[in-house]
Order: C-alpha cells, then structure tokens, then sequence
C-alpha cells in the first residue's frame, strides 16, 4: 500500500508531505484548489509522461517520491528482487523532472529507465479517472472482468498455449509454402550435384595425395634420368665418381697423420662425409630400383586429379574442399528432403492442435458461462443498492467461428443492462448514461476487490453526476472496497468524503503574486466543518453543521 508521498515544487505545489493510511481516504477541497494535484504527481512516480510546466515557477526542478510498504504485494518484491533493486518491504519510487525538461527515475535509490518505473508501477497503483467508467463499455474490458472474477487462470492458460502452438505451426506452414516451388527447383540441381560428387566419391585429404602423385608420375622422366646422372657421379663412373675420389682423399690424408696430427681430424671429416655419401648412395639407388613408369597408372591418375580440379571450379571451392562440400549439399538435400516430410505431417499437426485448442476453449467458455451467471446476478444485485432499483445485469456470451482463432478463446462477451421496467437488456453504451455507467463501474470494482491484484486503488471523481441517495450508496460502496484494498477519492460530494477513514483537504493561497497549494489532513472537528462545507457552500449553518456530524456518525 501507499504509505507517504513527498512532492517538492510541482505545478503550484511549493511542498507536501503526506502520510496516506489504510482502508479509504477520500481528498475534497473547493473547486480549482487543485484537488488531484496528489494523483496527478503520484502518477508522474508511476512513470508517466512529464512535460516542462510541471516544475513550479522560478525552481530547477520538480522532485517527487512515493513510498510503498510490499509486505502484501509480493509479485512487486519479486520483481525487485529479479531486477536487483530489492530494499526489504518497502520501495521508494522517485521522479525528478528539471526546468528544461529532463527527467529522471529512481528506485530504492537507484537510477532507472523510465519503462521500468511504469513497470513496476503497475504493480503498486490503479488509477480510474472520471472518464475512465467508459472502459466498460469495451469488448476487451468486459472480457477481461469477467475471466478476473471468474480466475480461471489455468483454462486462460491453456488456450493461450494451444493458441500460440497454433499460430508458430501455421507460420511454419506458410513459410515452407512460400519456398516450396524454389525448394523444389534447389532440389533437382542438388540431387544431380550430389549424384555427380557420389560417383566421384572423392575421400577426405585424398586431393593432398592425388595432387602429390601427380606430380611425381608427370615428372617421373626427368626423375628416372637425374636420378641414374646422379648415381653415376657418385659410385658408378669408372673414370671418376665422388665415393672413389673421397676415399682416395682419406688415404692420402690418413698416411700423412704420422707427420701432423691436424691432418687426422681432417681426414676423420672426411671419413664422416664418406659415411654418409655411401648412404646417400645406396637410398637413392633403392629409389630408382622401385621407379614405375606404367602408363596405365598414370592416365587413371591424371584423370582423377583433373576431374577433382574440374569439380572444385564447378562449385567453386579449393579442390581440397571438394569432400567438404560433398557432404555439405548431401546435408542441405537430406534436409530439403526434411522439409518435404514436415510440410506433409505438418497439416496433421496444425488440425491436433486446433483441435486441443478447442478442446481447451470449449472448457474455458464452460466455465466462463457459470461465470457470467453469478457476476449477472451479483452486480444486479449491486446496481440496485445504487439507486437502480430496477436495474438488470446480464453478462451475454456467444460463440464466434473457428476459421480464425485466437488468444482469449472461442467467446465474444457483452455486457447488457436493463434500467427500465419493461425494458429489454441491450448494450451499456446503448442503454445507461454516464452517471449511471459510473456506478456500474464502482459496482464491479467493489465485486471484484478480491480480485484486485494493486493493493491501491486511485478514484479521481469518479462520481461525477451523482447526487442525492445514490451518492450516499457510492460511499458505502467505496468503503466496502476499502476492506480489502487500500482507496483514495477525490470527491466533491459530502455522502463519499464522510465515509473514509482518513480525509485531507485541498487549499488553494495566494499572496497577489504567487500561489501556492497545500494538503491537510482534517482532524474530526475540522472534518465536521468540511462536510458541512459541502453539504451548504460558503454559509455553513447550524443545521449544515448537524447534518455534517450525522454523515460522519453514520
């Protein structure tokens, strides 16, 4: 509940602090003495749009805070607490709106978007203002009000899933459609590629040993005669070859030792390179032993690596991507092939799903309809004590088609009434006038307090166009709603102010030079003399002041 609002030079608001209670508080004050200047800058915290003239003449900025005790409101906590901005059970919402137009948003503390103010907001306070009782007369509303008095919040639910199913169902179906004719074009050159590669059935990093191969069997020529050159320069001219010139060299060297030991190292060198000549020697003669030069082999082997080449053109990939890519379009015709199936099952799927959608939607239309009876009878019921002693409340349901669906199931609801005798129940916008709407709105909100899921509600002269008995009726109504939710009124008339528990006055002053705004809370002589105000106008008498003193007894 709302526990203090502080404001600081907003509109003709020097400052205010008020400590607001539980049950109703009910706000009066003279005409123009600004009496919804409260649930104007309380709505400001609650996030909305904030324009320059808001600042008081002559200040930087406006500031304005609104404390809330949580204790009751634990979606609100909750959500705190998921958005890291948890301050135990109370939440302090905070607006500073600049001379310039700047405006920022704080909670608990912490500065914030001006989304998540209005998020949270609408957790804390509901406000209906004088013109909000039309609402009612909507369609969406009056479903909406039902489902709430109704809570069937798990048929509600399931609708919405089979509803949701449906819908990513059908958009799957709309967009396979669509790229079906494409799909199937993309599928015949595919099937023909794949055909292509799994002939050739290329394996992966075969290209790497392919290509090396090539190159050695279309140079194996020239291989084969250097290869022999070389042999006959190492070991096979019999004039001269490097292993006989090499050995000769180690000799000579060797004999000469006994004269100079550094010519032993020298020749040990020697020795070392012989040894590895010889080796060099024998592998390379090993090499041209095992030399091929078949050419069968080669042209299956050119003929390969040029279809490989060819191949890698065609899709255009480095050749030693072919196997990749291979298996890449294998993948897309498997999945083309995928999608051919799903498009298949896919009817079937959508007809289950409407069908468990109207399955759940018949249930919620059920239980909607026992609804609708109780809320009939309750809120006739109510209307009466209103003033409306021949008023009939009929909530009607009818079923629309099922070629289209959506969320909120199968009904179209419509609130009907009957003020007359005699007089058959239509429309409420057709029917009731604005006053009278009023009180059918004030009927629901008092039928549906339970419901309520803001532990505050915010009346701004809601009864407008109501006087007499029937406003006496609104009073009692408001204070029944305040049993269980925590009201606030702004109201001109005498029968309301009298019945809240806490009652603050609104007063305009001026010096000829500025004006400024204050709010009091009236003790319970000064609330005899408000009432009395009220009741009579500026000459309050004696007996304005007795009667005064009977409304707030009663």
């Amino acid at each position: 509940m709302l526990l203090q609002l502080t404001v600081q030079n907003f509109a003709i608001v020097k400052s205010l602090d008020i400590d607001w209670q539980s049950g109703m508080t009910t706000i009066t004050g003279e005409t123009g003495a600004g009496k919804s200047i409260a649930i104007d800058a309380l709505g400001l915290c609650l996030g909305q749009r904030a324009t320059t003239n808001v600042v008081r003449t002559g200040a930087k900025k406006t500031d304005l805070a609104a404390t809330f005790d949580l204790t009751t409101i634990p979606n609100a906590k909750h959500w705190l607490e998921n958005n890291d901005l948890d301050d135990g059970n109370e939440c302090i919402l905070r607006r500073v709106v600049s001379a310039e137009g700047r405006s920022k948003a704080y909670i608990n503390g912490s500065q914030v978007p001006l989304a998540q103010l209005k998020e949270i907001g609408q957790q804390l306070i509901s406000i209906h203002g004088q013109h909000d009782h039309q609402l009612i007369t909507k369609a969406s509303e009056q479903l909406r009000m039902l489902d709430e008095f109704a809570s069937h919040h798990e048929h509600l639910d399931a609708v919405k899933f089979y509803y949701k199913q449906y819908r990513q169902q059908k958009s799957e179906l709309e967009a396979l459609i669509k790229s079906q004719q494409e799909r199937e074009a993309r599928q015949q050159l595919i099937e023909y590629q794949v055909n292509e590669l799994d002939e050739f059935a290329i394996q992966a990093d075969e290209f790497e040993t392919l290509e090396a191969d090539y190159k050695r069997y279309s140079h194996s020529q020239q291989i084969l005669s250097d290869t022999l050159q070389s042999l006959h320069w190492m070991s096979q001219d019999e004039h001269a070859n490097a292993l006989d010139l090499l050995r000769k060299s180690h000799d000579s060297l060797s004999s000469l030792a006994d004269y100079d030991q550094e010519l032993s190292n020298i020749a040990d060198i020697i020795n070392e390179s012989l040894v590895q000549l010889e080796e060099a020697n024998n592998d390379l003669r090993h090499y041209h032993d095992k030399l091929e030069l078949d050419p069968e082999t080669f042209s299956l082997l050119e003929e390969r690596y040029s279809t490989a080449i060819q191949l890698a053109k065609k899709h255009q990939v480095a050749p030693e991507k072919l196997h990749e890519c291979h298996a890449e379009l294998a993948a897309e015709l498997a999945a083309i092939s995928t999608d051919k199936t799903r498009l298949e099952s896919l009817h079937l799927d959508i007809a289950h799903t409407k069908q468990h959608y109207l399955d759940a939607a018949e249930t919620l239309s059920s239980s909607r309809a026992t609804a609708a009876k109780k809320l009939s009878e309750a809120i006739t019921d109510s209307i009466r004590e209103l003033n409306m002693e021949h008023g009939v409340f009929e909530v009607s349901i009818s079923k629309q088609s099922t070629d289209s669906l959506n969320a909120s199931g199968i009904d179209d609801v419509c609130f009907n009434v009957s003020i007359n005798p005699g007089q058959a129940p239509d429309a409420m916008h057709k029917v009731a006038s604005g006053g009278e709407l009023s009180r059918i709105s004030l009927a629901m909100q008092v039928i549906l307090s339970d419901k309520v899921i803001t532990p505050t509600l915010i009346f701004d002269e809601v009864d407008v166009g109501i006087s007499g008995p029937t406003a006496t009726m609104v009073g009692n109504k408001l204070k029944q709603l305040g049993v269980n939710t925590q009201v606030i009124c702004v109201t001109h008339l005498p029968q309301v102010a009298s019945k809240g528990h806490q009652q603050l006055f609104v007063a305009k002053l001026t010096d000829g030079e500025q004006t400024e705004t204050t709010v009091t809370e009236l003790s319970e002589a000064s609330r005899v003399q408000e009432i009395a105000r009220l009741l009579a106008g500026n000459t309050i008498t004696d007996s304005s002041l007795q009667n005064a003193e009977e409304l707030l007894a009663s």
